[in-house]
C-alpha cells in the first residue's frame, strides 16, 4: 500500500509540473523540439536565415507540401487542414470572372518533387448573389466563366513581421497545344505575348480583422493602418475601429486604430508582376498624381494613365512635368521608395543607364510629360532613393538600371476610393444619383486607400520553372518591407516613406503607420476582366465563337496551374524583437471581435471550423508536450505522418496547446491561448481529495492489522 502511495505522489509531482507549465504558457514545447508550425520535412540547413540587414532569424513556420509520400491526399476544405482553408465562393472583386472551389487545390508530385497546385479551368456557371450596391439591394444573376481556388490561413496562422519565402511557378498557357511564342525566346526573355497569360495569381497577406472576399468583414476595415485621432484630417467614422474610440469593446484596446492592411508578395501576371503594400487612409487628391482630363484624352479614355500615354499634363507619372506639380507648393506622393532590377532577364543595351546622367537630368526641371531612359530613374519615380543598395558601393544604386535588365517601376495603379452605395461624393466610383433613393444597407463611408506598389517585368522562366520569391517585413519606425527574387532586391519601402508623408501648410495629409497587424496568408489564382492580364473574349466563354485560331490555342492552355513547392517564414526571435506568431496577439487582439461578428466572416458554405492536430510528424515525440522536468505527457500521437490529439483537452497543430472545450460559449471560442485558472483549480482539488482518500484508506487498513 505504501508503494501505491509513493507511485501516486510521484504522479502528483509530474502533474504539478504540467500545471506549472500550463500556467506559464498555454502552448508547450514538443519532446522532439520541432516548432509548432514547422514542417518536419524542411531541411535543417533551412531552419535559419540572415536578413538583408545581417540579422539572424529562425524558422517559425513552413509547409513543404510533401504529403503525397504518406499515400494520403491532403484536404483543404474547412475542418481538415491545420494550416490552410480553401473557399467555396464566387469571387466578387476586381471584375472577377471565376468561382473559387475546394476541388481546385491538391498536392501533386512530379519527378520526386511534391508541390501544392491551384488549378484554373474553363467552367461556365450562373450564380445568384446578393448585391448591396444595387438600388435597391437585391439578388442578381451573374455568369462566371472560370473555376479556380483560394487558400487562406485566416484565423489559424498569423504573424507580425518576418521573412516569407515562397518557391513558386506561375500559371500561363504554356502547354504543347498553346504553342506560346514566348517559349522559343528562351527562359531569360521578358514576357511579350500578353494574351497567353490570362490568369491573375496572388501570394499575399491581409490583417486578420478582414477576411478576403468576405466584404462585410472588410468594409471600413481594409486596408487601414492608421492609429491617429484628428478629425480635421480624417473623419474617424470611416474607420470602423478608430483611435478616437476610448471604449471599443470586444477585447480591443482603447484609442487604438485598427484595420486589415494588405501586403502583396506577388500579384498579377502577364509581362509584369506587382509587389505592394496597401494602406488607408490614402493621400488626399492634391497629393496624388493628376488625373487624366477626359476632354483632352482620345475618346475620353482616362485609362491612358496605365500605359503612360496621356495627353493631360502630369497624368502619366507623379511630379512630372516639374513645373505643373510645383504649383501645388508641396511635394506629392511617397518619397524615398527603393527600386531595383530583375537580373534574371536578358540585358538590353537600350535600357542601360548611368547615375551621372540621371542626376544631371533631375537637377533641372523635367519639362516632358513622360519619363524616358535619359530623363528619369528606371523606376519612373523621380522622388525615389538613388543611394547605394544596402550601402554597398559594389552593388550599384537603387533606381538606376546600370545593367539594362528588367527593372521595377512605379505602378500606375495607386489606389482607389471606397464608398458605401448611398454615397454621393464625386470621388466615389459610382456615386448615388440624386434621383435614386438611398438604400441604408450599411454604415456610410467614403475614403481613399493607397497602393505603394512597384511593377517589375518578369521573364519567361517565371512561368516555366520554380522561382523563389521573398519578402522581409520589419515593423516600427525603423522598419521596412523589402521584396526579393532569389535573394536579390526588387523593391523596398522604408518606414520613413510611410511615416513622413508630404504636407501642405494645413498638415492635411493623414499620417499612417507601417503595417503591424497580425497577418494571414492567401494563395489564389483569379481571372479578371479589368486588369492587365485578361482572358480572351472577356464576358463570354474563353473561345468565343471558336473562329479565332490563336484564341483557341490560348484557351487550349487550360487547365493552368499555380504551383507552390514550399512556403517558409523566418522571424527575429531575440529579446528585443517585436515579431510574433499568432492571430490574437496581446498587442493587436482579434478573437473577441471576430467571435462577436462571426456572420461577417463566414457563410453557409464556408464555416469557421477549428482543427486540432494535423501538423506533419515523424514520430509521437513531434506531437507530445514536454514538461520542465522533462517528463513527457502523451498529448498526441503521430498517425500517417500527422499529429492526432489524444483528447479534447489538447489542441494546436502538435497537440501541445491546452484547451477547455467544455467551457465553449460558441462554435468560435478560441482553443488557442485560453487562461487555465478553472482547470488548474479543479486539478488541484482533485489531487488533494484523492490524496486524502488514499491516506485515509491506508490508516483504516493499518487499524485492522493492529486488531
Amino acid at each position: 500500500m505504501f508503494a501505491q502511495l509513493w507511485q501516486y505522489l510521484r504522479s502528483c509531482f509530474i502533474l504539478y509540473a504540467f500545471i506549472a507549465d500550463a500556467i506559464s504558457t498555454n502552448n508547450l514545447e514538443t519532446v522532439s523540439g520541432i516548432g509548432t508550425w514547422v514542417d518536419v520535412a524542411t531541411p535543417m540547413e533551412k531552419h535559419s536565415y540572415v536578413s538583408s540587414r545581417g540579422q539572424f532569424w529562425e524558422l517559425v513556420m513552413s509547409d513543404e507540401f510533401n504529403d503525397n509520400i504518406s499515400g494520403e491526399k491532403r484536404r483543404f476544405d474547412a475542418g481538415y487542414d491545420h494550416l490552410w482553408t480553401s473557399l467555396e465562393k464566387p469571387d466578387g472583386v476586381n471584375g472577377a470572372l471565376e468561382v473559387y472551389s475546394h476541388n481546385m487545390t491538391q498536392v501533386n508530385c512530379e519527378n520526386d518533387v511534391c508541390f501544392l497546385e491551384i488549378k484554373v479551368i474553363e467552367d461556365v456557371q450562373n450564380v445568384t448573389i446578393f448585391n448591396q450596391y444595387l438600388h435597391p439591394p437585391s439578388f442578381t444573376n451573374i455568369t462566371f466563366f472560370y473555376r479556380s481556388a483560394m487558400l487562406q490561413t485566416w484565423n489559424k496562422f498569423c504573424f507580425q513581421g518576418g521573412m516569407l519565402e515562397v518557391k513558386a511557378q506561375l500559371p500561363a498557357s504554356m502547354n504543347e497545344k498553346s504553342r506560346n511564342p514566348d517559349l522559343a525566346r528562351g527562359p531569360t526573355a521578358p514576357v511579350k505575348e500578353l494574351e497567353f497569360y490570362p490568369a491573375w495569381p496572388g501570394i499575399w497577406m491581409m490583417g486578420n480583422l478582414g477576411r478576403a472576399i468576405f466584404s462585410a468583414s472588410t468594409q471600413r476595415m481594409w486596408p487601414f493602418s492608421y492609429n491617429d485621432c484628428n478629425e480635421k484630417v480624417f473623419n474617424s467614422s470611416n474607420q470602423r475601429i478608430s483611435a478616437c474610440d476610448p471604449n471599443p469593446g470586444f477585447g480591443l484596446h482603447p484609442n487604438q486604430g485598427r484595420g486589415a492592411p494588405e501586403i502583396d508578395l506577388i500579384e498579377g501576371g502577364g509581362s509584369i508582376v506587382s509587389s505592394s503594400i496597401q494602406v488607408a487612409p490614402g493621400m488626399p487628391k492634391h497629393y496624388r498624381r493628376i488625373e487624366p482630363d477626359p476632354k483632352l484624352e482620345v475618346g475620353g479614355d482616362t485609362s491612358c494613365k496605365y500605359s503612360a500615354t496621356c495627353v493631360t499634363p502630369g497624368a502619366n507619372q507623379p511630379n512630372i512635368p516639374s513645373q505643373i506639380y510645383a504649383q501645388r507648393k508641396h511635394k506629392s506622393w511617397y518619397e524615398g521608395l527603393r527600386y531595383s532590377s530583375n537580373n534574371f532577364c536578358a540585358r538590353d543595351q537600350k535600357l542601360k543607364q548611368d547615375l551621372r546622367s540621371i542626376l544631371k537630368s533631375l537637377s533641372h526641371s523635367i519639362t516632358e510629360n513622360n519619363c524616358s531612359v535619359t530623363t528619369c530613374p528606371a523606376s519612373n519615380d523621380i522622388q525615389s532613393d538613388l543611394g547605394f543598395i544596402d550601402g554597398d558601393v559594389h552593388r550599384g544604386h537603387w533606381g538606376v538600371n546600370s545593367q539594362g535588365t528588367c527593372f521595377s517601376a512605379i505602378n500606375a495603379y495607386d489606389g482607389t476610393h471606397l464608398c458605401d452605395p448611398d454615397n454621393q461624393d464625386a470621388n466615389c466610383l459610382n456615386p448615388r444619383l440624386p434621383t435614386t433613393a438611398p438604400t441604408n444597407s450599411m454604415p456610410s463611408f467614403n475614403y481613399q486607400m493607397d497602393a505603394l506598389s512597384a511593377n517589375w517585368p518578369i521573364h519567361v522562366g517565371g512561368y516555366t520553372s520554380f522561382m523563389t520569391y521573398q519578402i522581409e517585413w520589419v515593423m516600427g519606425p525603423n522598419g521596412y518591407v523589402r521584396w526579393m527574387l532569389e535573394n536579390l532586391p526588387l523593391f523596398e519601402i522604408p518606414a520613413s516613406s510611410v511615416l513622413n508623408v508630404p504636407q501642405d501648410s494645413d498638415q492635411s495629409n493623414p499620417k499612417k503607420i507601417m503595417p503591424e497587424e497580425p497577418m494571414y496568408l492567401i494563395l489564389n489564382v483569379a481571372v479578371s476582366g479589368s486588369w492587365g492580364a485578361t482572358p480572351p473574349n472577356v464576358g463570354r466563354p474563353c473561345r468565343g465563337n471558336g473562329s479565332d485560331e490563336k484564341v483557341n490555342r490560348i484557351c487550349d492552355g487550360f487547365p493552368m496551374y499555380l504551383k507552390i513547392d514550399y512556403i517558409r517564414l523566418y522571424q527575429d526571435l531575440s529579446n528585443q524583437s517585436t515579431m510574433a506568431v499568432g492571430c490574437d496577439p496581446p498587442t493587436h487582439p482579434t478573437h473577441e471581435w471576430i467571435e462577436s461578428h462571426i456572420e461577417e466572416y463566414e457563410d453557409y458554405d464556408n464555416k469557421l471550423v477549428q482543427v486540432q492536430g494535423g501538423a506533419s510528424c515523424r514520430d509521437t515525440n513531434d506531437c507530445t508536450a514536454k514538461l520542465q522536468n522533462s517528463h513527457p505527457v502523451r498529448t498526441g500521437t503521430c498517425t500517417r505522418r500527422r499529429c492526432v490529439c489524444t483528447s479534447k483537452y489538447w489542441g494546436g497543430p502538435r497537440c501541445t496547446t491546452a484547451t477547455y472545450p467544455a467551457m465553449k460559449s460558441s462554435t468560435l471560442t478560441q482553443t488557442f491561448g485560453p487562461s487555465l485558472p478553472i482547470a488548474v483549480m479543479v486539478a488541484m482539488i482533485t489531487l488533494v481529495a484523492t490524496f486524502l482518500a488514499l491516506l485515509n484508506s491506508l490508516f483504516e487498513k493499518h487499524k485492522k492489522c493492529k486488531k
